[in-house]
């Protein structure tokens, strides 16, 4: 379960796979198209299966690799590519483009190497990384954030940890070992004769790493023996071309490397796609496009599509497509029109209103035309700001707002939207106050399928069967793109009506859903969309910053910086660029002669991050060039950048807190992220001192305790765990002492610690493997820990079983209030994905749970700030944290309010608990 993904797809390995599943299917012209099939297939699927933040898809570039100097026979053996897989190479670079995914060529390195090096750096800024592949050296790189998937086996094979030990017999850190000993022979790197997979895991099992079977290279006997002494010599190099670099320098290849903003995947490009379709006669996605096969679903696996079973490639509809909807949009631009649609708002029901802004966000946007719908179908746009050589005479904006507004602000008219929380920072930014709203087509799509997109027009195409117009049909896009104020008339009344209208049509597909299943329409009701508009005042009302504080600390920042230099300049014996790893490298691996841990692709002495932190364990120069790099990623990402982002007319930074988009319902904030300011080493917590209360006011933060393990001990009414909670004891300490069998005063900060990792560990699914590399231990004594924990703790042990059960029973598992978290993969036939939902059917509830409590608490503190009138407003809500701005003559109240009411939300069988600081800023209250 997480908030961001990084989706990788190794294009060269499937290249072969694709063309041989239809080799001879072609175009009406006669163009070999059996790979452009198998890999759009797979492309469509992966992006609709999982939807990621960023993406990429790899293949290898033409010419030499550095591994071609160290072997000149390394691939020698490859036959050439056969014509009609190389006529189809472009063709698939053009559409995997036109499907939105970036397309990565790296000259001098393979693509696994390139994926390699983005699995590593997206894995250290906290993503998850998904790695599409059918390349089994690809299994070295597995983590516990790092999963491979074999998109065309049949069905999809996902590896996990626990899957690449189950089928290689090796865990991942030892896969190099293994593929080592049995060679590659696809790629032409030998092996030990006569060495298969068995006998590799085997002898790695025994002796622990191929190191280890080195080592006892005279003590094994039989043939085998005698055949991995012949090629001792050689297996240094074979694992040398067999590992996988991860440290390759992507600049030029990746904009602003390592950054991985440009690696976002993009919208598809509709009118690319329907000329690409057209040319290569793919009638059945070109039917899609154009509409003659409405609301056509998610691609089929593509191990299915690829396997030659028809020329489709899509599954039907899950809604069928009936007749079109018939469409009356109306162009208002008379006084008299507007009086007769306010009449008929005035008199329905329900009323689904959009707006259509010069802006995509929404706190600066201003108005450029308003629609309503009032049933499928039927919508009227009126235009107001339109601006181009021959826009018709449009009704004033300001008169027309002024109309609208006791409408607009009556909350007994019942409105709908998509993302209303978009619209209320539109109409506020015309001083207008949108009371009403009833319903979010977005947050009914969240409530019931969180794991699927939630976009209008993702809503209509799964469960009407209709496709719309989307922006970039009306607006263009990338640099041809066009304000909304450019767009004609006609074509705006058209797109915004339809957004109104189509809105109205997906809730009454959703909402049925909802209104039936009494748990859901909790969180529908009592959680998601009363928290949508507390969202937007705090939004609205953003946090103070002293850009003042924020530049001393870039200069102190600097200054110490130059400090550093100087040391490390002292310890080298000469100045050097501290930003260059050539020079890093001739000064520690050539002047003073460290050892050389790793290599790049070039094969010169690796010095990154890992490298200097474990040579800084013997050495006092990679120390400071790893501070220097700390202090150097600091300055630049927060205290010169924040600034910057900080609302000159109001000195606040407004975040925008996504509410629709993680799982298991925790809100993600962005345009700044509050949620990942550094608070790790002192100089990130200082940035916090820049978040500042105003004159007259101080900063409170207020936090739910060990809100995850009460939780825990709710859901698995384990007397231990809620006897721990309800005396009040150090519940760390309370497991330690049941764990290592001492009473809870004699339990020393070291059993603490190790009992802590195990609390959290275990709530994450974490196995003995994880534990021991955790804790620094062997695994057998993880396990032993493990063991020991679950006979001390049975009802944890129970909740577990009988909730891998239910999920197996039901699909999906719930948090504490109703909401539902699908399992997809909880009854697969592949074991390693059965497993990973086994996990997530533990942990989400739990996760899911805290973040229900967390958007109570919001709308519980908001309601009493209202009720009695309070200035106390909140500013952010980070994890399990609110922090509010509250004057200083309502301190004494909300010491006891805040807490009291966070605590009060709801009755688990343990308490719950806030607790609060206080200070003139953000650092402080902590």
């Amino acid at each position: 379960m997480t908030e961001k993904l990084l989706l990788l797809v190794d294009g060269s390995s499937y290249l072969y796979r694709a063309y041989h599943a239809l080799p001879d299917l072609r175009s009406p012209d006669g163009f070999p198209t059996g790979a452009i099939h198998g890999f759009i297939a797979m492309m469509k699927w992966l992006r609709e299966r999982y939807p990621a933040e960023h993406a990429a898809c790899v293949f290898d570039a033409k010419g030499p690799t550095f591994r071609d100097d160290w072997y000149p026979a390394y691939k020698a053996q490859r036959a050439p590519m056969p014509d009609p897989l190389r006529q189809q190479i472009e063709p698939i670079h053009e559409a995997v483009r036109l499907l939105g995914w970036p397309v990565l060529e790296v000259p001098g390195i393979e693509a696994d190497d390139a994926i390699g090096t983005l699995a590593r750096v997206a894995a250290a800024s906290g993503h998850q990384v998904l790695i599409s592949t059918g390349d089994k050296d690809l299994a070295q790189l597995v983590t516990p954030a790092v999963t491979l998937m074999n998109t065309m086996a049949k069905p999809p094979e996902v590896l996990d940890i626990a899957g690449v030990t189950a089928k290689f017999g090796v865990p991942p850190e030892r896969i190099v070992d293994y593929l080592t000993l049995i060679g590659d022979t696809v790629d032409n790197v030998p092996g030990v004769e006569k060495v298969g997979p068995k006998t590799a895991a085997k002898w790695i099992a025994e002796h622990g790493s191929l190191d280890g079977v080195v080592a006892a290279a005279d003590s094994i006997k039989g043939v085998a023996g005698e055949n991995l002494r012949k090629a001792l010599d050689w297996l240094p190099t074979g694992r040398k071309l067999i590992t996988v670099v991860t440290d390759c320098d992507l600049t030029g290849h990746v904009p602003d490397w390592p950054a991985l903003e440009a690696l976002a995947l993009r919208e598809v490009d509709q009118a690319g796609l329907q000329d690409f379709y057209r040319r290569f006669g793919f009638k059945t996605w070109l039917r899609e496009i154009e509409g003659g096969a409405l609301g056509a679903a998610a691609p089929a696996a593509p191990g299915a599509a690829a396997a030659g079973a028809g020329a489709a490639a899509a599954d039907p509809a899950p809604f069928p497509a009936g007749p079109p909807l018939p469409r009356d949009y109306e162009t208002v631009t008379t006084w008299e029109r507007l009086d007769a649609w306010m009449a008929q708002l005035q008199a329905a029901a329900l009323v689904a209103l959009d707006t259509e802004t010069d802006s995509l966000d929404g706190m600066r946007a201003r108005i450029v035309g308003i629609s309503f719908a009032t049933e499928p179908g039927r919508a009227a746009y009126v235009p107001l700001a339109h601006s181009y050589g021959d826009a018709p005479a449009q009704l004033p904006l300001d008169a027309v707002l002024d109309r609208l507004r006791p409408w607009l602000e009556d909350p007994a008219r019942a409105k709908i939207g998509q993302n209303i929380k978009y619209d209320l920072h539109v109409f506020a930014n015309h001083g207008i106050t949108v009371r009403g709203y009833r319903h979010d087509t977005m947050l009914q799509s969240y409530v019931i399928e969180a794991h699927k997109p939630h976009s209008l027009e993702s809503l209509a195409e799964r469960h009407l069967g209709r496709r719309g117009l989307s922006y970039e049909d009306v607006c263009g896009k990338g640099a041809n793109q066009i304000p909304f104020a450019q767009v004609d008339v006609a074509r705006a009344a058209e797109y915004s009506g339809e957004d109104s209208e189509m809105t109205l049509h997906v809730h009454q597909a959703l909402w049925p859903q909802i209104e039936a299943d009494a748990k859901l329409r909790h969180v529908y009701e009592a959680i998601e969309m009363p928290v949508s508009t507390v969202l937007e005042r705090i939004e609205l009302h953003g946090v103070l910053i002293d850009s003042a504080v924020l530049a001393r600390q870039s200069h102190e920042l600097a200054e110490r910086m130059v400090a550093l230099e100087q040391e490390a300049y002292a310890l080298a014996g000469q100045p050097f660029n501290m930003g260059s790893p050539k020079q890093i490298g001739e000064i520690l691996f050539g002047k003073l002669g460290l050892p050389v841990k790793k290599k790049t692709a070039t094969g010169a002495p690796s010095t990154d991050e890992e490298v200097l932190q474990e040579l800084a364990a013997d050495y006092p120069l990679p120390s400071k060039l790893l501070e220097h790099r700390s202090l150097a990623k600091l300055k630049g990402t927060y205290t010169d950048k924040l600034p910057l982002m900080v609302n000159p007319a109001t000195g606040r930074v407004h975040t925008n807190y996504a509410q629709a988009v993680a799982v298991t319902g925790r809100l993600a904030s962005n345009d700044p992220n509050l949620q990942n300011i550094p608070i790790r080493t002192p100089e990130g917590r200082r940035v916090r001192e820049a978040f500042i209360a105003p004159p007259g006011h101080v900063l409170m933060s207020a936090d739910y305790s060990q809100i995850e393990l009460r939780i825990m001990a709710h859901i698995s009414d384990d007397p231990a765990l809620l006897r721990a909670f309800a005396e009040g004891i150090d519940v760390h300490k309370a497991t330690a002492s049941e764990v290592f069998g001492v009473p809870v005063e004699q339990v020393s900060s070291e059993q603490r610690r190790y009992a802590k990792v195990i609390n959290f560990g275990l709530i994450y699914g974490m196995g003995a493997f994880g534990l021991a590399s955790n804790l620094g231990i062997e695994q057998k004594a993880a396990k032993d820990y493990i063991d020991r924990y679950f006979a001390r703790f049975a009802g944890v042990k129970r909740y577990m079983d009988d909730t891998r059960v239910a999920a197996k029973a039901q699909g999906y598992v719930e948090t504490v209030f109703g909401r539902r978290l699908w399992l997809p993969e909880i009854n697969s036939g592949n074991g390693p994905r059965r497993s990973g939902a086994e996990r997530q059917a533990i942990n989400a509830p739990m996760q899911g749970t805290a973040a229900d409590l967390i958007k109570l608490a919001m709308i519980a503190v908001q309601q009493a700030l209202d009720a009695e009138g309070r200035a106390t407003r909140m500013v952010m809500q980070v994890h399990d944290e609110l922090v509010l701005e509250v004057p200083a003559a309502e301190l004494e109240w909300a010491r006891e309010a805040i807490p009291r009411l966070m605590a009060g939300v709801a009755q688990l069988k343990v308490p719950l608990l806030a607790e609060v600081g206080v200070g003139a800023n953000w650092d402080q209250a902590h």
